[in-house]
């Protein structure tokens, strides 16, 4: 899957500082042609590091039971973004999704596993302005179709002004 025209910059993330609501939507069953949804709710704070070229958020998932942390960083020679993310669960690295950002639209893919299946993975971030954002998950059995399984709706705990809060760059203080 091509990306060319989604290109990385450092400071891509930084719309994801500060702390979010979110309202998660996951497809109960996966490549059925379901259209049953699980919707939950979950908290997230993130920072960036590194000037702009590294991104964490830390996701607390209350009803479910888990958590997990997603690292983002940039390959300034290549200007595209890897993303991780890192389950609660079982602390497993999963395999990262590439890609980059056209004007407020953000689309990185890979692959991974599920169930058992390999699948190609989309990952679509949209800006949608300083107080609110989304995220969507996509699966492909076969490169083609894809398969939307899981959404998060963000929303600010509280407004932010990217242009006067620069010292809310850095990591929590508990990891400084």
């Amino acid at each position: 899957m091509t990306t060319t025209h989604f290109i990385g910059r450092p400071h891509d993330f930084d719309f994801l500082i500060g702390t979010w609501h979110i309202t998660n939507r996951r497809l109960e069953h996966r490549h059925v042609g379901s259209d049953e949804w699980d919707e939950f709710p979950a908290t997230s704070r993130a920072w960036v590091m590194l000037d702009g070229i590294v991104s964490v958020d830390e996701n607390n998932f209350p009803t479910q039971g888990f958590g997990g942390l997603t690292l983002r960083s940039l390959d300034l020679a290549t200007s595209q973004w890897a993303i991780y993310w890192i389950n609660s669960e079982n602390g497993r690295l999963f395999p990262p999704v590439h890609g980059g950002f056209d004007g407020e639209r953000g689309e990185f893919y890979g692959e991974d596993t599920d169930d058992g299946r390999t699948v190609q993975v989309r990952f679509i971030w949209t800006r949608l302005g300083p107080q609110a954002a989304r995220w969507e998950q996509a699966f492909s059995l076969d490169g083609g179709a894809w398969e939307t399984n899981w959404t998060m709706d963000l929303r600010r705990t509280e407004p932010r002004d990217a242009s006067t809060d620069k010292s809310s760059c850095q990591a929590p203080k508990e990891l400084a």
